[in-house]
This record gives structure tokens, C-alpha cells and sequence, in this order.
């Protein structure tokens, strides 16, 4: 696997705890919708610069 497919492979999985996470913590009610909402952008934010530059 090169070097950027790890990379990529590394902010895939980064991607799906923080989402995860974002989603259990929305669940139990430690967060708003809103909050969870931009958790989820940023999550979404670094995936896409992983997958720029790979």
C-alpha cells in the first residue's frame, strides 16, 4: 500500500470513529442536532482534504 493510500485509508477510519462518536454522543443526548451537525461537517472537511491529496 503506498504511502497516500494509507493516508487516505487512515482518514477514512478517522472519519467513521469521529462520526460514530458524534452520532452516540447526539443518541444520549449530550449534544444538540446543530452541534452534532458541524461535528460532522469538520469530519467531512478532513476527509475531503485526505482525499485531495492523495
Amino acid at each position: 500500500m503506498s504511502d497516500s493510500s494509507a493516508d487516505l485509508s487512515s482518514a477514512v477510519e478517522s472519519f467513521l470513529s469521529e462520526a460514530d462518536s458524534a452520532y452516540e454522543e447526539y443518541d444520549r443526548g449530550y449534544t444538540d442536532a446543530d452541534a452534532t451537525l458541524r461535528r460532522l461537517e469538520s469530519a467531512v472537511e478532513q476527509l475531503r482534504t485526505a482525499s485531495r491529496e492523495e
